[in-house]
């Protein structure tokens, strides 16, 4: 079984039978989250079947033993702590979509992982931010002659404006956007904070520098295309010839890498669009509205003031 299972069925005795199937599949959506988890997750499940194939053990369900086999084995051919931690939740979430009780409960686990993360002594590797002057600079040296370009362009200055996840860059579809004179409303499908596919929008303004405008450039962008429906990033074959195929989240990762440099991800945009928010003194209700957090905490969690001097209360003593 490399894939995640499936949540088991409903009692039908607490349900009426012709509402059975539907509930199931509630159920299972509930349990299952967002799309991009499930594939991640998918994978760490894989690998653990082929461990404890490979070790003649139950992978569903699993003993505390097998787990702890499992984790340490990770820890010892040198993963990430972050890496030990989502296996542990792909099998936590694996056992659940199977009814069971997951290992990853046990005390001996949370002690295990403690230990794990306290011997490495590594914190959990966050996407760096870059700043704007250097957004800016990197923005004005594309080339933009091509439909490559022009197309590369607007997914990182809509990427950072815009404050979005890389999922939901190759999500978006020309249906979603609506222009008019004060600029643009994209609005948005389910995303990893809103499950449930409720209605949110994200606004997108005019640039007096029209080198860095993410709507003019966006506009130059799905002028090329020749669409008025469908995916708005695409895969261009090596020809520049457009093609009907949604680029992937791992390609707009290496993009952003490609132009920003390795030290950077995908979610560096959407870091760098609080990190800029919040040193040009917008409160953390504007940012929450652009980027759909829910809690200040997360917008804390967000902004990256690595450099002593950028947010630093010693140039306000008034010497």
């Amino acid at each position: 079984m490399n894939q995640l299972p499936t949540a088991p069925p409903v009692a039908t005795a607490q349900v009426p039978p012709h509402l059975v199937d539907s509930t199931s599949r509630y159920v299972e959506s509930g349990l299952r989250g967002a799309a991009n988890t499930v594939r991640a997750y998918a994978g760490d499940w894989k690998r653990f079947n082929a461990w404890c194939t490979l070790n003649h053990l139950s992978a569903l369900p699993a003993s505390v033993e097998a787990l702890a086999g499992f984790l340490t084995e990770l820890a010892d051919a040198g993963k990430k702590v972050a890496t030990i931690q989502r296996h542990a939740a792909a099998i936590t979430k694996a056992h659940e979509l199977a009814g069971h009780d997951s290992p990853t409960a046990d005390k001996k686990i949370k002690v295990l992982l403690k230990g794990i993360a306290r011997e490495k002594k590594t914190r959990i590797k966050q996407a760096a931010a870059f700043t704007l002057a250097t957004f800016k600079r990197t923005i004005q040296s594309m080339d933009v002659t091509t439909p490559t370009g022009l197309r590369n362009r607007a997914l990182l200055l809509l990427g950072f404006t815009g404050a979005f996840r890389r999922s939901e860059l190759e999500a978006l579809n020309l249906e979603d956007l609506a222009f008019d004179e004060e600029g643009l409303i994209i609005s948005l499908g389910k995303s990893k904070t809103n499950q449930l596919g409720q209605a949110e929008e994200k606004a997108i303004f005019y640039s007096p520098d029209s080198a860095v405008c993410p709507i003019r450039s966006l506009q130059a962008w799905l002028r090329v295309l020749g669409r008025t429906e469908g995916p708005i990033f695409v895969s261009l074959r090596k020809n520049q010839q457009l093609t009907a195929r949604r680029m992937t989240t791992k390609y707009i990762n290496l993009i952003t890498q490609q132009y920003l440099g390795s030290g950077y991800t995908a979610h560096s945009l959407r870091a760098s669009f609080v990190t800029v928010s919040k040193l040009n003194g917008a409160d953390d209700s504007k940012v929450m509205n652009q980027t759909k957090h829910k809690t200040s905490a997360m917008i804390r969690r967000y902004t990256r003031l690595d450099n002593v001097r950028q947010h630093n209360s010693a140039k306000e003593l008034g010497l």
